[in-house]
């Protein structure tokens, strides 16, 4: 696992969603949420093929590197080797984490998805850098059919059992950031509350504010 990487200096996470963007282009959003001042980005898209996926994360990368900002890579590891990209997060049923670590190396940062106190003590003996444990609340970004929301109880209880920090997702608004942080989160990840705000730059530092700082 990578020495360097941490979440104590990114508390939000933005991860993005080719259909959630109101319309506008992808670049356009992820530029507008680094400068508002995220500085943890999962470039992820379920539907475009490799080139044109591969084409955007390279940009992608280009916008974090201008921030001094870390992009990973959702599920698409030979990608994320290709290009350069700082690392990548992977879901239950995508590459086992010890062959993308073996891939890409002890610098690259390795995210892992978990949803329940099984997935969650089966990571600890993964060669991971961070867990996501969700989804929180019900969310329109992904399929709950197999995993149900969590609630906020649930997630801190589980992380509580890990030996890895830990980042959340799914459903979370502005009006839960105070209370969350208060009991324990570490980092949230957000889709729809950056990429479909008006103005994405200016609803990350709106964002940030209600995130105390450490």
């Amino acid at each position: 696992m990578t020495a360097t990487f941490s979440l104590a200096d990114k508390p939000l996470y933005f991860v993005t969603d080719h259909n959630m963007t109101a319309g506008r282009p992808q670049l356009d959003i992820i530029a507008a949420a680094l400068m508002g001042g995220v500085r943890l980005v999962q470039y992820r898209d379920k539907d475009l093929p490799d080139a044109g996926f591969e084409r955007e994360a390279r940009a992608a990368l280009d916008l974090c590197e201008k921030h001094g900002a870390t992009l990973l890579i959702n599920d698409r590891v030979h990608i994320a080797k290709a290009i350069g990209a700082h690392g990548v997060h992977l879901g239950q049923e995508d590459m086992d984490p010890a062959e993308a670590r073996a891939l890409l190396g002890p610098q690259s940062v390795i995210g892992l998805s978990t949803h329940n106190r099984e997935e969650v003590l089966a990571a600890e003996a993964q060669p991971v850098d961070y867990i996501n444990i969700g989804p929180m609340f019900p969310t329109a970004t992904k399929d709950h059919s197999r995993y149900g929301a969590l609630g906020a109880d649930l997630v801190l209880e589980l992380a509580r059992l890990s030996r890895h920090p830990f980042t959340t997702m799914g459903g979370i608004k502005k009006a839960h950031l105070r209370d969350l942080f208060a009991r324990g989160a570490m980092t949230v990840a957000m889709v729809t509350e950056i990429s479909q705000a008006p103005d994405p730059a200016e609803r990350t530092r709106e964002l940030l504010a209600e995130i105390p700082l450490p």
